[in-house]
């Protein structure tokens, strides 16, 4: 029998897991607080000095090690880039979420703040994205509604997931707690002119964890000069509330350390800043179920940090909540 099932995140273990469930004849809905699917494969459009601009500013690559992962980067279109073992999206990283989507219902820019119900019959009751800031208590105005749902899969950061939790599934709050995330502030900035840097950076024991010329992906602009540049976890939680506006200045100055000549001052300059970014310490079990609830969590944060993980996490608890 069909069961409406619903799933919170729009990453790529959420569109893993429900490809897996309608495969099996369920209904599902996912809900997302992004604009659009993708999570941390995402990309950034911005328009200055007339100029469309875009930047890969979450994950910079996928690797593939499984035959099925493999087989649904081809479907999304990958190219390979630096090299033969990592892929990017094209024209973007959020072409592959996007591909990977198809029409599976996803209802976007929605903030899932609480559930409510009983197992079986699970109501999400969720806010306009916009309106909710990160650490803060939820918007003191009536939200909408969806539901009843027989099923609820969480597939984002643990930390959001335990908010979102409450008290429905005890022992999956506990047991997410063991997984954590280093932050990520990252740069995004377009010059006139080509740097003279290798296409990435990837330095030890520096400001900046990685630096890649953004814009010399397959089937980006080649005649623009984006770059993306990612600063290392301890840097970032150095300066993990600064303002977005005084990030920029110290990592492209850390960026043109590694330039013999002095670099361009850029034409824009935005941060952005990841909380949730790169893991430190998964829970080392494929995902998380409770039968007795019927919640269950799965994330990069269940096996490791790699975007395979999570497609992985994603099949697995579809699996389970078959059982």
């Amino acid at each position: 029998m069909a069961l409406p099932i619903a799933i919170i995140g729009a990453g790529l273990a959420g569109i893993s897991a429900a490809r897996a469930l309608i495969a099996r004849g369920h209904a599902v809905t996912i809900f997302d607080k992004g604009r659009g699917p993708g999570g941390r494969l995402a990309t950034r459009r911005i328009e200055a000095e007339g100029r469309k601009l875009q930047f890969d500013h979450g994950a910079q690559y996928l690797r593939a090690e499984s035959a099925e992962f493999a087989s649904a980067l081809t479907e999304a279109g990958t190219a390979p880039w630096p090299d033969a073992a990592r892929h990017v999206g094209v024209p973007s990283m959020s072409a592959v979420p996007h591909a990977l989507l198809g029409d599976i219902p996803c209802v976007a820019s929605r903030h899932v703040g609480q559930i409510t119900g009983q197992p079986g019959a699970w109501t999400l009751r969720h806010w306009d994205a916009r309106q909710v800031r990160p650490g803060k208590p939820l918007p003191e105005i009536t939200p909408e509604e969806a539901g009843p749902f027989a099923a609820v899969l969480l597939t984002m950061p643990a930390t959001q997931a335990r908010e979102v939790l409450g008290q429905h599934a005890p022992r999956l709050h506990g047991a997410l707690a063991a997984i954590r995330y280093a932050p990520c502030w990252t740069v995004m900035a377009a010059f006139n002119a080509p740097l003279a840097l290798p296409e990435t950076l990837r330095p030890e024991a520096h400001a900046i964890g990685w630096a890649a010329r953004d814009s010399a992906k397959p089937g980006r602009d080649a005649g623009q000069e984006n770059w993306v540049i990612q600063a290392a976890p301890a840097w970032t939680r150095a300066h993990l509330e600064l303002p977005a506006e005084d990030i920029a200045q110290p990592l492209l100055a850390a960026l043109a350390s590694f330039s013999a000549t002095p670099l361009p001052v850029p034409f824009m300059a935005v941060a952005h800043r990841w909380r949730f970014s790169l893991l430190e310490a998964p829970l080392g079990e494929p995902c998380l179920w409770d039968d007795t609830a019927r919640i269950g969590y799965a994330s990069d944060g269940c096996i490791g940090g790699r975007a395979e993980a999570a497609w992985q996490s994603g099949a697995a608890l579809a699996a389970r909540v078959q059982a």
